[in-house]
């Protein structure tokens, strides 16, 4: 499994509760692309959004994100960590 960092933008004036559900919605239907969102964060002012998984593909992570009417914008792996 690879870590992926997924970026969504145009989601300016975003609110917390607004990004729970989304999160909230990922999490519901993770399960089916054996994914797991383990948390996001949200610029409200820019509207950028990101998402950290750990998932089989970038594919797998994009295909939850649509089903939870969310699209990424961008997927990054992200091999490394300290």
């Amino acid at each position: 499994m690879t870590r992926f960092m997924d970026v969504h933008h145009g989601m300016k004036g975003i609110t917390g509760d607004q990004l729970q559900a989304a999160h909230k919605a990922d999490l519901a239907i993770e399960k089916d692309e054996n994914v797991h969102f383990e948390r996001a964060w949200a610029d409200p002012e820019s509207g950028t959004v990101y998402c950290l998984s750990e998932a089989p593909s970038a594919e797998a992570v994009q295909r939850i994100h649509e089903r939870a009417g969310h699209k990424a914008d961008e997927i990054h792996p992200v091999p490394l960590a300290v």
